[in-house]
């Protein structure tokens, strides 16, 4: 699985018809891919590190705090071109995103597992188009993997 995660002020997903799906004030705003060899041991490692991420200031401006910590929010958006690569040609091979269908269980069982721990877990929909909004809070980006080292 791979992540973009982004520390905000509030970010929001609307489908392409204007419908907000949903919203969140100060947190995290996560974009997730799933790879086709990603199983239920990534969902938790994945899971974990973001809640634990100590990405947020504490009382001397360091980032010394968790998402927990601050009593943010998280909001989750499914992106399968998180896994284009791009290394040849110039168009993004897609050929390690998983299907549909698993990429929808393991989508699932994400948000299942933050919600067992962050008090407000907001998300996309998955296979839409979406319009997201965001204030990055810093910036602070940071990209995650649940596999490989960035």
């Amino acid at each position: 699985m791979r992540a973009v995660v982004q520390r905000v002020l509030k970010a929001a997903v609307q489908l392409g018809g204007g419908e907000t799906v949903g919203e969140i004030g100060r947190g995290i705003l996560l974009f997730l891919g799933v790879g086709q060899d990603d199983s239920r041991e990534d969902v938790g490692y994945l899971a974990e590190k973001v809640v634990h991420l100590r990405i947020f200031p504490d009382d001397e401006g360091k980032m010394n705090l968790s998402l927990l910590d601050v009593g943010g929010a998280i909001l989750v958006v499914s992106q399968f071109t998180l896994l284009g690569d791009c290394r040849k040609g110039r168009r993004p091979s897609y050929a390690g995103a998983a299907a549909p269908e698993k990429a929808l269980q393991l989508y699932e069982a994400f948000l299942k597992e933050l919600k067992s721990t962050v008090p407000t877990v907001a998300s996309g929909r998955f296979q839409e188009m979406m319009h997201v909004q965001l204030v990055n809070d810093g910036p602070v980006t940071l990209l995650l993997d649940s596999r490989k080292q960035f």
